[in-house]
C-alpha cells in the first residue's frame, strides 16, 4: 500500500510541473521531456539518417522541396510574430532534404529537420500539393507532438508500473491478464486517439500555414483525395489506427478551409 501511495504521489507531482501552453493549439500539453533534451537528439538522428540514405540535391524537385519548405517556415514565423510569440522558434534549425525512396511519405523531426521521400512527389504533383504535405509535417513539430508522444509513453509506462504494484500479491496469471488488459485499454482508449488528435491538429495548423504561404488551402482537399485514391483502401478501422480515415480527414479539411482563408486574409493573402 505504501508503494502505491508513493507512486501516485510522484505521478501527481510530475504532472503538476510538466505542462506547457502551445501557441498554435492554445492547449496545455504534456512536456515531461524538455525540448532541451529532445532537439539535440533529433538533430543527431537526422544527421545519421542523411548519411545512411541517398539525398537528392541540385534537381528541380530538390529545389522545390527547399523553396516550399522555406515558405511554410516563413509563414509559421509570420503567424507567431503577429500573435506575440516573436523568437518562439529560435532553437529550431530548419533543414529540408529530398531523399530517394519509393516510400510515399514525408516527416519533420522536432526542431525543423524535414525529409520528403521522392515516392510522394507523383502524388503531390505541384507546389500546392507539396505545401499540403510540408505544412502538415512541420505542424507536428510546431505543436510539439513528438514531445507529447514521448510524455504520453512515459505516463503509459508509469501506469504499467502502477498495475504491477497493485497486482504484486496476485498469481502470475492474474498479473499477466491485468497487464494485457491495461496495455490494450491504454492503446485503444488512449494512445491511438491521442495520435489521431495530433493528425487532426497538424491538418488544421498546416492548412493555415499553407494559406499564409500563398497556397490555396482548397488544394489540400485535392491532394488528400489523390492520396486516398493512390492508397487503394485496405487501411485498418479508424479506432485501431494512428491516423484518421481518409474520409474523416477530407471531410474535416473541407470544414477548415474557410477558417484557413480567413486567417490568411489577416496577412493580406486573399482567396476567392
Amino acid at each position: 500500500m505504501k508503494n502505491r501511495i508513493l507512486f501516485c504521489g510522484i505521478l501527481l507531482i510530475g504532472l503538476s510541473f510538466s505542462c506547457s501552453t502551445n501557441p498554435f493549439t492554445g492547449k496545455n500539453t504534456l512536456a515531461l521531456v524538455p525540448n532541451s533534451e529532445i532537439l539535440p537528439s533529433a538533430f543527431a538522428q537526422y544527421g545519421t539518417f542523411l548519411k545512411e540514405n541517398k539525398v537528392i540535391s541540385g534537381t528541380a524537385d530538390a529545389n522545390k522541396v527547399v523553396n516550399v519548405g522555406t515558405k511554410i517556415k516563413n509563414a509559421a514565423e509570420k503567424w507567431l510574430d503577429a500573435n506575440g510569440y516573436k523568437g518562439y522558434l529560435k532553437d529550431y534549425q530548419w533543414e529540408y532534404k529530398l531523399v530517394e525512396s519509393k516510400e510515399v511519405n514525408a516527416w519533420c523531426m522536432p526542431g525543423g529537420k524535414i525529409v520528403v521521400y521522392s515516392g510522394i512527389l507523383p502524388i503531390t504533383k505541384d507546389e500546392a500539393g507539396l505545401a499540403t504535405v510540408l505544412g502538415h509535417e512541420v505542424s507536428h513539430a510546431l505543436a510539439n507532438h513528438g514531445q507529447q508522444r514521448m510524455s504520453a509513453g512515459l505516463l503509459q509506462q508509469l501506469g504499467g508500473t502502477g498495475v504491477a504494484l497493485a497486482t504484486g500479491g496476485k498469481s502470475a496469471e492474474t498479473q499477466q491478464l491485468a497487464m494485457t488488459a491495461y496495455g490494450a485499454a491504454t492503446e485503444i482508449g488512449g494512445m491511438l486517439p491521442f495520435s489521431r488528435s495530433h493528425e487532426t491538429e497538424a491538418d488544421q495548423i498546416g492548412l493555415t500555414l499553407m494559406a499564409i504561404a500563398g497556397y490555396n488551402p482548397e488544394q489540400a482537399v485535392v491532394f488528400w483525395s489523390r492520396m486516398s485514391a493512390a492508397s487503394g483502401g485496405g487501411a485498418p478501422p479508424e479506432f485501431l489506427s494512428t491516423h484518421p480515415s481518409d474520409a474523416t480527414r477530407i471531410a474535416n479539411l473541407k470544414k477548415l478551409v474557410p477558417i484557413a482563408k480567413a486567417e490568411a486574409a489577416k496577412f493580406g493573402v486573399i482567396y476567392k
